[in-house]
């Protein structure tokens, strides 16, 4: 599907969490892999709606001045 390579991680999670995480990573390290890009994904797909409603924003404001 995709070309993919390792990363290392350094995150800081409340107590609870992390110690899910270990135990997610020991048991499924795939899981946690997958959920790792969701989040980046999700993250991307935000910044380019944010990015295209602004610029969509800045488009309307710019025609409605130029109207006479």
């Amino acid at each position: 599907m995709w070309e993919t390579r390792s990363v290392q991680l350094s995150v800081r999670l409340p107590q609870e969490v992390a110690a899910e995480a270990e135990q997610v990573q020991a048991n499924d390290p795939e899981f946690l892999s997958r959920i790792v890009l969701y989040g980046l994904t999700r993250r991307s797909v935000y910044r380019h709606l944010r990015e295209s409603d602004s610029s969509t924003a800045d488009e309307s404001l710019s025609a409605a001045h130029a109207q006479p």
